[in-house]
């Protein structure tokens, strides 16, 4: 009690010297702790947009020809056809698993006297696996829809909760309508009734289609077409970036030859790879995490370096008084200990205190930051998801600066121990 009485007595007298010793600690602590924070944030941001789609899967578009081919000149448009998706699963048979396909329609949903302008995706059951659509009530498209044709519709769950329409009770209130109630009951798609068999979850960061039979609203809406639309597929037995690569320019020769299309024409077929997009970005978050840790580190440092100075410093202006206690007896140990004591103190005090700072403004970032949706128009997306650091990276930061103050504190104070009383008092 009587030591920590004197160091609290030696900070009281050096305010100057102690704040400047605190800051350094503390804004050390603070900053790692918030470029860490920020640093996840877009990562974690980044990989819950990844973790929307099956990676290894890939969505073929049409594009527009870059390149002039046997006699017909570049900028043609290409459109994916039926025959696209035969070459698809039978030549490719050898890495491609499942084949489907979107065709896009809009119009007008409406059930009773509630309606919305919606998006209608005709799709395969495959597409439930390849965009991870949970479903939340009902079935999504199977395979008997496909084959009938069927007029069965699959909504998310903000369109259904849209096209609800709320009775008012005779005391004024709504009587909530559950959103499972829509299963089974018809609604208008255009002029065309379609039946709602199942209730999925609209993703935050996505404008929700509504879903029916890729055949069905191919017969409906693109019956004097031959446009397929957009191809997805699932593979297998493409492990690396080399093997993607050599698949995609392969498939993409074969559908160029297909539209007459130079082999070479990277932009008369569109090929989105989500397994070397994953790639491609794990890359990056790492580094990102690398980037974020080698400044968090030289910022520790930076740190370090201003607690070992002031430290010196201390040393340096006690030197007389050290001089006088062993003059009257103390004990190098009692020197020795006295600096470290101390050092330990105000390094953990203001350690804690750019800890709690650093995690307040996480909260913050968290609150504000990761919160907002970016809306392109195309789609939207989170720019920060859960920007925080785990209580086990802000401990053991604090850890490492209470250790650096401690080490930086020892070593003057192993000086100042050893130093003779004559030479001491001769101090300035």
């Amino acid at each position: 009690m009587e030591l920590l009485n004197e160091i609290w007595q030696t900070a009281r007298r050096n305010k100057l010297r102690t704040s400047l010793t605190g800051f350094a600690v503390a804004w050390g602590i603070f900053m790692l702790i918030v470029l860490l924070g920020a640093g996840n944030g877009l990562i974690n941001a980044q990989m819950m947009e990844n973790e929307r789609f099956l990676t290894s899967s890939m969505v073929v578009f049409g594009g527009w020809t870059s390149k002039p081919y046997q006699g017909l000149k570049e900028g043609r448009d290409v459109r994916l056809h039926e025959r696209d998706m035969k070459i698809t699963a039978n030549e490719f048979k050898e890495n491609v698993d499942e084949v489907g396909a979107q065709y896009f329609t809009s119009g007008i949903i409406s059930l009773g006297q509630q309606y919305l302008n919606g998006q209608i995706a005709g799709v395969y059951p495959n597409h439930t696996k390849i965009d991870k659509v949970e479903m939340l009530h009902g079935r999504f498209i199977n395979e008997i829809d496909i084959q009938d044709s069927r007029k069965t519709l699959v909504l998310s769950n903000k369109q259904a909760k849209e096209l609800l329409s709320l009775p008012v009770t005779a005391e004024g209130h709504q009587k909530p309508i559950q959103q499972e109630q829509l299963i089974g009951k018809y609604i208008n798609v255009g002029s065309f009734a379609f039946k709602v068999v199942g209730i999925y979850k609209e993703q935050e960061n996505a404008r929700g289609n509504a879903f029916a039979p890729y055949s069905t609203i191919k017969r409906i809406y693109g019956a004097k077409t031959d446009d397929a639309g957009r191809i997805e597929f699932t593979f297998h037995g493409l492990t690396t970036g080399a093997d993607n690569q050599l698949f995609e320019k392969k498939y993409r020769q074969r559908l160029n030859a297909e539209h007459q299309a130079h082999p070479d024409d990277e932009d008369a077929v569109w090929i989105w790879n989500r397994f070397t997009q994953s790639m491609q970005m794990e890359q990056a978050m790492a580094i990102l995490r690398t980037a974020l840790w080698i400044v968090g580190i030289f910022t520790l440092l930076s740190g370090i370096v201003g607690i070992s100075n002031i430290m010196l410093i201390t040393v340096k202006e006690r030197t007389h008084e050290f001089g006088i206690r062993k003059a009257i007896g103390a004990k190098p140990w009692s020197i020795l200990r006295l600096i470290i004591v101390e050092s330990i103190i105000i390094t953990t005090f203001f350690g804690y205190i750019g800890m709690v700072l650093g995690v307040a403004a996480n909260e913050y970032m968290d609150a504000t930051l990761g919160h907002k949706v970016i809306d392109t128009g195309l789609f939207k997306a989170r720019m920060f998801e859960d920007p925080t650091v785990g209580l086990d990276v802000c401990i053991e930061a604090t850890i490492v600066m209470i250790i650096a103050g401690t080490i930086a504190g020892l070593i003057p104070a192993f000086k100042a121990s050893r130093i003779l009383p004559i030479e001491a008092l001769r101090a300035d």
